[in-house]
């Protein structure tokens, strides 16, 4: 019986334990906003520079699955990991879903909004629960999305 209980203890434990380092595998919510933070103010630097770097994942706009991308002023993707050049604001979800209008739309100067809807993290091809925030910086309009 005392190997038993002993047994389940070490098996609990180490499900803990697995759970705890699938949960560090990927981004939270306030280090997704921290990135759009810093998102903006590398923008109004040098929206240049920024928007590039954002698209390469440099100087540390990639971290697990959080990445910013940014829309220009036409609705095209002006900084993306794979999307830059193609529409940004007609982008719908498997579901038919209007991610990149709901996201223009909720985007506002000098103030951050959550959009909430359901995308595959990079990598996958299973649309999971994804919330972004997202702002207008000037003509761009700017998201950092987390998993849930």
């Amino acid at each position: 019986m005392k190997k038993v209980i002993t047994l389940s203890l070490i098996a609990a434990a180490t499900g803990f334990s697995n759970l705890a380092v699938s949960a560090a595998e990927f981004g939270s919510a306030s280090e997704a906003k921290a990135m759009l933070e810093k998102t903006i103010s590398a923008v109004k630097a040098d929206k240049s520079a920024a928007l590039t770097q954002i698209a390469k994942g440099e100087n540390g706009f990639r971290d697990r699955d959080l990445y910013p991308f940014c829309g220009g002023p036409d609705g095209n993707f002006t900084a993306h990991p794979t999307l830059n050049g193609k529409s940004m604001k007609g982008l719908v979800n498997a579901s038919g879903e209007p991610v990149g209008a709901k996201l223009y739309e909720a985007a506002k100067d000098g103030a951050i909004a959550e959009v909430s809807y359901k995308w595959p993290r990079p990598g996958a091809t299973e649309p999971v629960q994804k919330i972004s925030y997202v702002t207008r910086i000037g003509d761009q309009v700017c998201a950092v999305g987390y998993y849930k």
